[in-house]
């Protein structure tokens, strides 16, 4: 894969597809219609998918690409692709809560080693260079020129006094059962894939993940935290978490800084 050549490209694309969606979420009508699971879809995710795809395509024709709009029309058996996810947190969206994102990643042997996760409503870009580190970029987000940006690691973390991040719209009795073997410093919400991004960020230690998501949902967010010096580790045996997982369900897992003392699950 040409990094230098993919990077700029999935920003471009994330910046574009924001700017879909932000029109959307500004518009005075927001029509919701429910997918053949009962997960929630709206016209941001259509205009989102649609720009990305097309770029992608377009770029690397030979590169196998999942999205989570298209991926009933996928086969199962792929290690080295694209994934995308064009609006994470859809549910954040729809209560105009602004913590949704755009999500970009590229998967090498299953494990994602590139990604970009935007976040519109607030402006943050969150991506891994060429060399697979990761940045914040700051300033104008201009999409022909990348700005100035802001190296990211993750915290040497204080096990008496952890800062632990958790869904917004998904917390559940097991979730609050698990964290409390941990001694916590802060506990704090957030919406999408921002979660993986804000322990890359040395903003919080440790995001478990007690519930279903799919591997869209995290290849993006999982690469940034892992070019930020993190790791996701599934939760029932502690091991990486893989991707290229028949149907792409992930199991439950745990995306975190690594001097984290991990309680037994």
């Amino acid at each position: 894969m040409d990094y230098e050549r993919l990077i700029p490209l999935m920003r471009r694309l994330a910046l574009e597809a924001g700017d879909a969606i932000m029109d959307i979420y500004n518009a005075d009508d927001l029509e919701v219609r429910s997918k053949s699971d009962d997960s929630p879809v709206t016209a941001a995710d259509e205009a989102a998918d649609a720009i990305i795809s097309a770029g992608l395509r377009a770029a690397f024709p030979d590169v196998p690409l999942v999205t989570e709009e298209q991926a009933a029309s996928h086969g199962q058996d792929v290690q080295t692709f694209l994934i995308v996810d064009p609006l994470d947190g859809t549910k954040e969206f729809i209560k105009r809560r602004g913590e949704f994102t755009v999500n970009i990643a590229y998967v090498d042997d299953g494990s994602p080693i590139r990604g970009v996760v935007y976040a519109p409503a607030i402006g943050r870009m969150f991506f891994t260079g060429a060399d697979g580190a990761t940045v914040e970029e700051t300033g104008a987000l201009d999409k022909a020129v990348i700005g100035p940006t802001q190296p990211l690691r993750v915290t040497d973390p204080d096990n008496d006094a952890l800062l632990i991040v958790a869904s917004k719209s998904h917390r559940d009795q097991a979730t609050e059962d698990y964290t409390a073997k941990y001694k916590i410093a802060d506990m704090k919400s957030a919406g999408s894939s921002l979660k993986f991004c804000l322990v890359a960020a040395g903003e919080a230690d440790f995001y478990p993940r007690l519930g279903r998501t799919m591997e869209w949902d995290t290849a993006a967010g999982h690469a940034v935290l892992a070019g930020a010096g993190g790791a996701v580790l599934r939760f029932d045996d502690h091991t990486p978490l893989g991707y290229g997982k028949p149907g792409f369900e992930n199991p439950f897992f745990l995306a975190l800084a690594p001097g984290v003392a991990l309680e037994k699950a």
